[in-house]
């Protein structure tokens, strides 16, 4: 099985911070948990596997994709910080935005909001004001707007950080099922046992340095 991404050699520095991946690859429709202390790399490692920041050193690819043209690679990629931000207006409008951007059709728009908002447990809110929704409300409007794209990799920074704890069960459950919606999930977490309750492969990042790597494919580059 090709994977989605593989990562090669990739060195990040600043300041007195580096982040170091000897090898990396990840493989479609699976559920990774990136995990660390405060300061490790997780968000960094996120961040350079979605191509917003690159790395000094090290290769970054996407062994399915015919071109290397960065914007059109960023394209199978979305990620979601730890502390989202939602448009003004409403929810329909927040997953509307992206489709828009891509010139995906009005019609089109309308019925993957529709699909995408029932996959996140949020069936019937497409006219809520984004403005009124609960801290859980607003990660699963988050993620939907990631997911309504169709991306191959789906990167998660911290995604239950603010959910309260009655509303983390559920959202623990929507991340173990996003693989069968075609979709490659990495979510980074400070909570080891989260990978399990989720069914997630583990990534452990230690003092910057990635310590539990799925490697095979990502030697041949």
């Amino acid at each position: 099985m090709e994977p989605v991404v593989c990562l090669k050699h990739i060195v990040f520095s600043r300041g007195v911070f580096r982040l170091s991946v000897e090898y990396l690859e990840l493989f479609p429709r699976r559920v990774y948990a990136l995990t660390g202390a405060n300061g490790a790399g997780k968000s960094t490692l996120l961040k350079i596997m979605a191509l917003l920041v690159e790395p000094q050193r090290g290769i970054v690819r996407f062994p399915g994709s015919t071109t290397r043209d960065p914007d059109q690679l960023r394209k199978k990629v979305t990620y979601v910080e730890q502390s989202p931000y939602l448009f003004q207006g409403t929810v329909s409008d927040n997953l509307a935005y992206g489709l828009r951007l891509r010139g995906v059709a009005r019609e089109e728009q309308a019925r993957r909001i529709t699909l995408t908002l029932s996959i996140v447990g949020l069936e019937g809110f497409e006219l809520r004001q984004a403005k009124e929704l609960s801290s859980g409300e607003t990660q699963k409007v988050a993620l939907a707007r990631a997911l309504v794209l169709k991306p191959d990799l789906l990167l998660l920074d911290e995604p239950t950080a603010n959910i309260d704890g009655n509303s983390q069960p559920a959202f623990e459950g929507l991340l173990a099922r996003l693989p069968k919606y075609g979709v490659t999930v990495v979510f980074s977490t400070h909570d080891r046992f989260q990978a399990e309750r989720v069914g997630a492969e583990l990534l452990c990042i230690h003092d910057g340095q990635l310590q539990c790597q799925p490697i095979a494919a990502c030697l041949r580059i």
